[in-house]
C-alpha cells in the first residue's frame, strides 16, 4: 500500500470495515430471529418459504394487474403507434415491479436466512424431517431416495447420493456465512478463504433470490462442480418447494435444457449459459428459446470465470467457403526453414557472444548476447546463461542503449536476424533479411511487404487518371493489400506458433487434436481454439489435421455475457487483488470475509535459486523431508511439462506421488481426495482441484499439516494465493514455500533485474539460496506489472467486443421483435420508412429523377407518388413523408390481397385433411428466390389467415436478417484481421476499426431494411399452374 493511500485510509477508514459494519448489522437480526424460527414445528418451517412468496405476490399484485390489463388492451388497439407505446408501459411496470421484488427481498433477508440454516440444523441433528406430504414431495419420493411417503406424511432423510457420491448432512451455517450470504445478496464479490465452505454460503443468496420467481443462475467453474453440486445442495431447496435442475444434465436445443431453465434455481457452467444465450439469438421460433430473463446469477470461482476464462470469446463458427481457407500448409515449408535458419544463426552469433564476454569484450559481447535474445529468448541454452553471473545485467544495459530515441539503432541489433521475437508483447516481425529469404523463387520481391496503402494511393490520385480508371486502380491496390494482409498475418500466426507456443504448456495434442491448457488452472478447455488462425497455425505445426478455416455465426466475450443480468454476485478466495478489474468491468464491489477460525499457516519467504536445476533439486529434497514426517506434500506446477518433469524425478527417487494435470483432468476429484493423507505427494498444475477441499486427517495435523511448494511464482499473485490457500482451512496447520530461480519466465522478463544485480553484489555462486522478505516483495512487484499487462489485454478484447456488442443488441433486438411478433408490425414501418428516406436522400443529392423511379419500382412495385417538378422542388422531408404515406398504404392493401388469395387454399385443406396436419409449408416467392413459410394451420384457419401474415412477415425477417448478420461477421473477422496493419502507418487499429464497423454496419442495416421490404412487397404465393 503506498504511503498516500495509508493516510487516505487513516481518514477515511478501510472500506471493507465499513461494508463489514453494515452486514453486520443484518446477521444481528438473523441472530435475534433464530430463537423464534427454532420453535417452529417441521411444517411451520416449510410454511414459512409460502410465506415469504406470498408477501412477494402480494407487494407487486397492482402492477401485475396492470400488466395484464395493457396486455388485453393490446389484443383489440390496430393503430401501430399506440401499441408500442403500450408496449414501452409495459416494459417500465416490470422495472418497477423488480424494484418492489428486490425491496421485499431485503425486508424478509434475515428471516430467510435463518429459517435455512434451521432446515440445515434439523437434518444434522435429527436425521429426518417429517412433514405433511404434498403433491410435490409424492412426485419427488418416485425418483429420489431421500424422500419416503409414510401415509399423509413426507419423510425427508438426510443422505443422498451427489454425482456418484452418498453424502450426509453435517453442514449448519455459522456467523461468518452469513456475512458472505449477504454480501452476493447484495451484489459483490465474497472473498473467503479455503474451506469457509462457499457452496453452503452459496444457498443463502440462492434460496433468497429463487422466491419470486424469475429464476437464479449458479455458475460453475467445470461440468463436474455444476453436477455435484446441484445435487448436494439441491434437497436442501426441494425441502421448501423449489425447483432445481443442472443443464449440463442436458444436451443444447431440447425439452429437457428449456426445462432446466425454467427451474427457480438452475447450475451450469459458464461456457454453456453464454453459448445458449447465442444459440437463443439463432433460432426461427419462440418454441426453440431456451433461457428466460437473465435475473440473478452467483458465480462460484468468480476470479476464474470473470477474469481468466474471459480471455477468450465464446464464438459458435461454421465453415467458410473453400476459396477462404488460408495457406497455413502452402507456408508451413517455408516457415519450418526459416525457423530452422534462425535456430542455426541465433546459435552461432550466441557461440560468438559467450567467447567474446569471457575474453573480457562486453561491448561486443553484450551486442551479440542482445541479438540471440532477440532472435529466440526461449532458447534454454541462451535461459541458462543469463542466469549466470552479470549477464542478465549486460544484456538489459545493452538493450537499453539500443532503445533509446524509440528504438532508432535497433535495426543494427536486427540486420543478421530473420525474425525479431519480442516475448513481452507476443509479437513476431520480419526483418530485410527475412523477407528476402522468404521471397526466394517468388517473381514478387515484395511477396510478404506490405505497402503503405495511403503512401500508394496518394500517388495514384497524383497521376490525375479518368476517374473510371482510378477506381479500377484502387479497387486493384485495395485487394492486393487484402491478400497481402491475409498472407503476412498467417506467416506472423505460424512463426508465432513455432516459437512462442510450446507443446504440454500451452497446449497438448491428444487423440490427433491441438488442445489448449488454461494457463490459469491447469484444464483443458474443450471446444476453445485459439482466434486468428494461431490454432491452424499450431496444427500445421503438429503436423495434425487442420480444422477448414471457420467463420463467425454468433460471438460474444463473458464480459458483456455477465453485464446482462439484472444482478450479479460471486464468491472465490482470491479476488482482491483483481479489485480493480472486477469494479471497471463489472461494477462490481470485492469484500473479504473474515475467517471462522484463525488461520495457522505459515506462510515463508520465497527461496530465490539461479538456475532451474538447482531449484528443482532442492524441491525435490524438500518434499522427501516432509514426507519422512509424515506430512502430504501439494506441489504446485505452471505448466505439463514441468509437473511431467518432477514426476520423472520423483519416479528416479522412488517417491510415490500422483499428478494432477490439463492431460489428467479427469482425475481430479479422485486424486484430491487422497491429497491429505500421510505422506502423499501430489504434484497439481496451479489451481487444479478448485472447488474440492484438501481434508486433513488428525495424524496429518499433528505432524504440521499440509505442505504446499510452489515450483515457480505465477504470473498472477491471485493463483500462487489460491495454490497457499490450499493448506490451513478452518484452522488446520500447514506451511507454504515458493522456489524461484532467474530462469522462471517471470523473473526472466519482468522480475530479475534487481534480484540478479543484488546476487552478483554478494558473489552467489551456483547452488547458493536467497531468501528476504525484500526478494519477495520485488518478484510482487513483477507480478503486478504482468497483471497490468494481462488486463490490459482483456480491456482490449473487451474494447473491441464493444464495438460488436453495440451491433448485436441492435440485431438482437430486430430477431427478438420478428420471434415474438410484437414489434414486428411496428420494425416493418420503420423499415419502409428508413428504406424510403434512404432511396429519396441519395437521388434527390444527385437530382435523379430517373434514378428515383427505378429504385421505388425496384423496392416497393408500386406507382410513383411524386412528378418529376415535385421532386425537384419538394424538400427532402416532405418527400419522404409523401412517399411513406403511399407505401405504408400499398402494403396494407398487398397484405390483404395475399389473405384473400390463401383463406380458399387455407379453408380447402383444413376441411379435407385438417386431422391429419398441424403445420403446413406455404410457399412465397418474389421472382428471384423462394422461401416456405411453416403455419399453423387451425391458427390459419380461425384467424381468417392473419396467423398465416404474420408468420410471413416473421420467417421473412429473420430469413433476411440472418443471412446479412452472417457476412456482415464475416467482414468484421476480415476488418480486425486487416485493422491491425494500420500499425506499420502509426495509426491505432482499434480507431480504425471502429470507424470502419460504423460503416459496415450502416451499410448493412440499409441492405437488411431494403431486402426485407422488397419481399414483402413482392412475394406471391405462386399459382399451381407455375
Amino acid at each position: 500500500m503506498s504511503f498516500f493511500n495509508k493516510i487516505l485510509k487513516s481518514f477515511l477508514g478501510d472500506k471493507n470495515q465499513r461494508d463489514l459494519k453494515e452486514v453486520g448489522k443484518v446477521v444481528a437480526k438473523i441472530k435475534k430471529l433464530e430463537p423464534v424460527i427454532q420453535k417452529l414445528t417441521d411444517d411451520g418451517l416449510r410454511q414459512k418459504t409460502r410465506e415469504f412468496k406470498e408477501k412477494i405476490r402480494t407487494a407487486t399484485a397492482d402492477i401485475t394487474q396492470k400488466i395484464e390489463e395493457i396486455r388485453e388492451k393490446i389484443k383489440t388497439v390496430q393503430n401501430i403507434d399506440e401499441k408500442e407505446a403500450l408496449f414501452s408501459k409495459i416494459e417500465e411496470l416490470k422495472k418497477d415491479s423488480y424494484k418492489i421484488e428486490e425491496k421485499v427481498l431485503n425486508e424478509i433477508h434475515p428471516e430467510a436466512f435463518a429459517v435455512l440454516k434451521e432446515t440445515g440444523r434439523r437434518w444434522a441433528e435429527n436425521k429426518q424431517i417429517v412433514v405433511e406430504a404434498t403433491d410435490r414431495d409424492r412426485e419427488l419420493a418416485l425418483t429420489k431416495d431421500f424422500v419416503e411417503i409414510d401415509g399423509d406424511k413426507a419423510i425427508w432423510r438426510n443422505s443422498w447420493n451427489a454425482a456418484g457420491t452418498d453424502v450426509v448432512w453435517d453442514m449448519v451455517h455459522y456467523d461468518v456465512q452469513f456475512i458472505g450470504g449477504s454480501v452476493l445478496h447484495s451484489g459483490k464479490i465474497a472473498e473467503m478463504a479455503t474451506g469457509e465452505g462457499k457452496t453452503l454460503v452459496g444457498t443463502l443468496p440462492i434460496y433468497l433470490n429463487a422466491l419470486p420467481g424469475r429464476g437464479v443462475h449458479v455458475v460453475t467453474v467445470n461440468d463436474y462442480l455444476a453436477k455435484r453440486d446441484s445435487a448436494w445442495m439441491g434437497p436442501l431447496y426441494q425441502f421448501h418447494e423449489l425447483t432445481i435442475d443442472c443443464i449440463d444434465n442436458h444436451q443444447p436445443n431440447t425439452d429437457s435444457r428449456r426445462k432446466a431453465y425454467q427451474a427457480d434455481i438452475t447450475y451450469g457452467t459458464n461456457n454453456e449459459f453464454g453459448f445458449d444465450y447465442l444459440r437463443d439469438n439463432m433460432v426461427n421460433t419462440t418454441e426453440e428459446l431456451v433461457q428466460r430473463e437473465l435475473n440473478f446469477a452467483v458465480v462460484d470461482e468468480v476470479d476464474s470465470v470473470l477474469i481468466d476464462d474471459a480471455r477468450t470469446p465464446l464464438i459458435i463458427s461454421g465453415p467458410v467457403p473453400q476459396g477462404d481457407r488460408q495457406e497455413f500448409d502452402v507456408l508451413k515449408p517455408s516457415v519450418d526453414r526459416i525457423v530452422e535458419v534462425q535456430k542455426k544463426t541465433v546459435s552461432t552469433i550466441f557461440n560468438e557472444a559467450k567467447k567474446l564476454i569471457a575474453q573480457g569484450n562486453k561491448k561486443e559481447g553484450g551486442f551479440k548476447l542482445l541479438q540471440a535474445y532477440r532472435g529466440l529468448p526461449k532458447n534454454k541454452h541462451l535461459i541458462k546463461f543469463l542466469s549466470e553471473d552479470g549477464n542478465r545485467v549486460l544484456l538489459q544495459n545493452t538493450e537499453a542503449q539500443y532503445m533509446q530515441d524509440n528504438n532508432r539503432e535497433m535495426h543494427v541489433v536486427d540486420k543478421d536476424l530473420y525474425f525479431v521475437i519480442d516475448e513481452k508483447n507476443n509479437q513476431i516481425d520480419l526483418t530485410d533479411k527475412g523477407v528476402d529469404y522468404m521471397s526466394q523463387g517468388n517473381e514478387d520481391p515484395n511477396f510478404f511487404v506490405l505497402q503503405d496503402i495511403g503512401t500508394e494511393i496518394a500517388e495514384l490520385e497524383a497521376k490525375n487518371l479518368p476517374k473510371e480508371e482510378e477506381f479500377l486502380a484502387k479497387e486493384e491496390l485495395f485487394r492486393e493489400f487484402a491478400v497481402k494482409s491475409d498472407r503476412v498475418h498467417t506467416l506472423n500466426q505460424l512463426l508465432k506458433a513455432y516459437t512462442l507456443f510450446e507443446r504440454d504448456d500451452q497446449y497438448v495434442v491428444m487423440d490427433g487434436e491441438v488442445k489448449i491448457v488454461d494457463e490459469q488452472t491447469g484444464r483443458i478447455m474443450d471446444g476453445r481454439r485459439y482466434s486468428d488462425g494461431l490454432h491452424q497455425a499450431i496444427e500445421a505445426k503438429e503436423n495434425v489435421r487442420i480444422e477448414a478455416a471457420t467463420q463467425t455465426f454468433a460471438t460474444i466475450t463473458l464480459q458483456n455475457y455477465f453485464r446482462m443480468y439484472n444482478k450479479l454476485a460471486g464468491m472465490t478466495g482470491t479476488a482482491e487483488t483483481e479489485a480493480g478489474e472486477f469494479w471497471q468491468i463489472y461494477k462490481l464491489d470485492v469484500v473479504v470475509i473474515p475467517t471462522n477460525r484463525p488461520i495457522l499457516r505459515q506462510d515463508k519467504q520465497d527461496l530465490v535459486y539461479k538456475t532451474n536445476r538447482e531449484k528443482y533439486n532442492a524441491v525435490i529434497e524438500e518434499i522427501e523431508k516432509l514426507t519422512a514426517q509424515g506430512r502430504p506434500v501439494l506441489v504446485g506446477t505452471t505448466s505439463v511439462e514441468i509437473s511431467q518433469l518432477l514426476s520423472r524425478a520423483l519416479s528416479l527417487r522412488k517417491i510415490p506421488h500422483q499428478v494432477l494435470n490439463a492431460k489428467l483432468h479427469k482425475k481430479e476429484a479422485e486424486i484430491v481426495a487422497e491429497a491429505g493423507n500421510p505422506g502423499v505427494v501430489t504434484i497439481a498444475t496451479n489451481m487444479a482441484g478448485r472447488g474440492t477441499d484438501i481434508k486433513l486427517k488428525q495424524a496429518v495435523k499433528d505432524a504440521g499439516g499440509l505442505a504446499i511448494i510452489g515450483t515457480e511464482r505465477h504470473d498472477s499473485r491471485r493463483v500462487d494465493r489460491q495454490l497457499r490457500g490450499r493448506a490451513g482451512r478452518q484452522g488446520d496447520p500447514g506451511s507454504s514455500q515458493f522456489y524461484v530461480s532467474l530462469e522462471d519466465n517471470l523473473m526472466r522478463l519482468f522480475g530479475s533485474e534487481r534480484i540478479a544485480k543484488m546476487m552478483d553484489r554478494l558473489g552467489h555462486k551456483e547452488g547458493d539460496v536467497i531468501q528476504h522478505s525484500m526478494i519477495t516483495k520485488s518478484i510482487e512487484r513483477a507480478q503486478k506489472k504482468v497483471e497490468e499487462n494481462n488486463f490490459g489485454i482483456r480491456k482490449r478484447l473487451l474494447e473491441y467486443d464493444d464495438v460488436m456488442n453495440k451491433q448485436r443488441d441492435v440485431i438482437y433486438k430486430r430477431r427478438r421483435n420478428a420471434l415474438f411478433g410484437d414489434h414486428l408490425k411496428y420494425d416493418i414501418e420503420n423499415m419502409i420508412y428508413d428504406t424510403v428516406a434512404s432511396i429519396i436522400t441519395k437521388t434527390k443529392a444527385a437530382s435523379d429523377y430517373k434514378d428515383f423511379e427505378y429504385e421505388v419500382i425496384r423496392y416497393f412495385a408500386m406507382e410513383i407518388p411524386v412528378s418529376e417538378e415535385d421532386f425537384r422542388n419538394k424538400q427532402i422531408p416532405d418527400l419522404v413523408d409523401i412517399v411513406y404515406k403511399k407505401a405504408s398504404g400499398e402494403y396494407q392493401v398487398k397484405l390483404q390481397m395475399l389473405k384473400n388469395k390463401a383463406l380458399p387454399i387455407i379453408e380447402n385443406v383444413y376441411n379435407t385433411q385438417g386431422s391429419l396436419f398441424k403445420n403446413i409449408q406455404v410457399p412465397f416467392s418474389d421472382g428471384h428466390r423462394m422461401l416456405s413459410i411453416v403455419t399453423d394451420l387451425k391458427r390459419a384457419y380461425e384467424s381468417q389467415c392473419e396467423s398465416l401474415i404474420l408468420d410471413f412477415e416473421r420467417n421473412i425477417s429473420l430469413s433476411i436478417i440472418d443471412e446479412n448478420w452472417k457476412l456482415h461477421l464475416r467482414e468484421m473477422d476480415d476488418l480486425r484481421r486487416s485493422s491491425q496493419g494500420a500499425v506499420y502507418e502509426q495509426k491505432d487499429p482499434l480507431v480504425i476499426y471502429k470507424q470502419e464497423s460504423f460503416y459496415l454496419f450502416s451499410d448493412m442495416i440499409d441492405k437488411v431494411n431494403k431486402d426485407i421490404v422488397s419481399f414483402l412487397f413482392k412475394g406471391e404465393m405462386p399459382n399451381n399452374n407455375d
